[in-house]
C-alpha cells in the first residue's frame, strides 16, 4: 500500500484507539548537529582505500573462479572426448 493511501486511511474520522497514529513516527534523517558532531569525531569514518581494495579483491576472486570453472569444463570435455575416442 502506498504511503499516500496509508496517510489518507490514517486520517479517516474513526476513534483514536482503532488506528495507529502514523504522524508520530520518527524521521529517517538525523539532526544536523548530531551529524556534524559525528563527522568531527570520526565516528565510523569510512576508509575508501580499504573499501576499494576489497572491491578489487572481490573482482579478482570472481575472475579467478570463472577461469577455474572454465578450465574444469574444458578438462571434462577433453577427457570425455578422449574416452569416447578409445571406445
Amino acid at each position: 500500500m502506498s504511503y499516500s493511501m496509508r496517510r489518507l486511511l490514517n486520517h479517516l474520522p474513526i476513534p483514536f484507539g482503532l488506528r495507529s497514529n502514523r504522524r508520530l513516527r520518527g524521521t529517517r534523517l538525523k539532526h544536523a548537529q548530531l551529524v556534524s558532531f559525528l563527522e568531527d569525531t570520526g565516528f565510523r569514518a569510512l576508509n575508501v582505500d580499504h573499501y576499494e581494495r576489497s572491491l578489487r579483491r572481490r573482482r579478482v576472486a570472481k575472475a579467478m573462479a570463472i577461469a577455474v570453472t572454465a578450465l574444469a569444463v574444458a578438462w571434462v570435455a577433453l577427457e570425455s572426448a578422449r574416452a569416447v575416442a578409445l571406445y
